[in-house]
C-alpha cells in the first residue's frame, strides 16, 4: 500500500464495476437481437455453425437447425442402419433417439470377419458402425407440436422435422397465496 492513503476508495471500485456491467450490456445488445417476441422465437444472434450446441454426442454425425418458419430440423447420418432398427420418440421436453445395427447386413458381417483377420492393415479406418444408445435432444413441448413430427429416412439420412405450435403454451405458473400471520 505504498503511496496509499490506507483506505479503499469504494466510489472508484463501484465505478469500475458499473462500467464493466455497461460494457457487457452494450456487447450483449450488439450481438443479439430479440425481435420483440415474448416467446423468444424472434431471437437472432451470432450463431456459428462450427459451435457444437449439442456436444454430448459425436456419433452419428448430425445437423440441427431452425428454418424460417421456426421448425426445428434434426438430420442424422445413419449409413449402414435400417429404418426398422431406428427408434424415435418424445418423452416430455425431449426427443429420444436410438438405433441398433442389424447383424444381418453384409457390411456388419464383413466388419466382424475383418476384425478377426489380423493380416488386414488399414491405411485409413473411419467407418466403425456401432449401436446408438438413447440420446436426448431438447424440444420444448410448450413451443413445438410434437404430435405433428415428420421423420423421413432417405439415402442413409434421417431427417426429423418438428413444427412449431401455432400458439405457444402460455404458462402463467403457479400462483402462491400470501397470508398475513397474526401476532
Amino acid at each position: 500500500m505504498k503511496g496509499s492513503k490506507g483506505y479503499m476508495d469504494l466510489g472508484t471500485i463501484f465505478d469500475e464495476i458499473f462500467e464493466a456491467a455497461q460494457n457487457f450490456s452494450d456487447e450483449f445488445h450488439r450481438n443479439f437481437e430479440f425481435g420483440g417476441r415474448p416467446d423468444g422465437f424472434g431471437r437472432r444472434g451470432p450463431f456459428d455453425e462450427n459451435i457444437d450446441y449439442y456436444p454430448n454426442y459425436s456419433y452419428p454425425p448430425m445437423n440441427v437447425y431452425m428454418t424460417g418458419n421456426r421448425s426445428m430440423i434434426f438430420e442424422f447420418a445413419l449409413a449402414g442402419f435400417d429404418e426398422k432398427d431406428i427408434s424415435l420418440s418424445f418423452q416430455g421436453d425431449y426427443m429420444v433417439f436410438s438405433a441398433q445395427i442389424n447383424d444381418d447386413t453384409p457390411q456388419e458381417r464383413a466388419e466382424t470377419n475383418r476384425s478377426v483377420d489380423e493380416s488386414v492393415h488399414y491405411f485409413k479406418r473411419r467407418l466403425k458402425l456401432k449401436d446408438i444408445e438413447k440420446q436426448k435432444y431438447y424440444v420444448p413441448l410448450d413451443k413445438y407440436a410434437q404430435d405433428q413430427v415428420k421423420a423421413v429416412f432417405k439415402n442413409g439420412i434421417l431427417k426429423v422435422t418438428v413444427p412449431p405450435k401455432d400458439e405457444p403454451d402460455q404458462n402463467d405458473g403457479i400462483k402462491i397465496e400470501i397470508i398475513k400471520e397474526e401476532n
